[in-house]
């Protein structure tokens, strides 16, 4: 995934806690991440673990890029 300001590098919880809107998007693709109570992994990584397919996976990697231009 290649997502807008190094937003993929950063830790999944770090990121849900500054942009609430990329756990949504995250949740609407049953990525269970707001539950997690760890969320270290990098969000790059929490979508390709998942192993949804290049379709979904470029869905949601255009979703959260697409935010992240305009929050």
């Amino acid at each position: 995934m290649k997502l807008h300001k190094d937003m993929g590098k950063r830790p999944i919880k770090e990121v849900i806690e500054a942009h609430p809107k990329i756990g949504e998007i995250l949740n609407k693709y049953e990525i269970g991440c707001l539950e997690c109570s760890i969320g270290t992994c990098f969000l790059k990584d929490v979508v390709a673990v998942h192993v949804l397919g290049e379709t979904i996976e470029a869905m949601i990697e255009k979703e959260i890029n697409e935010y992240l231009d305009n929050p």
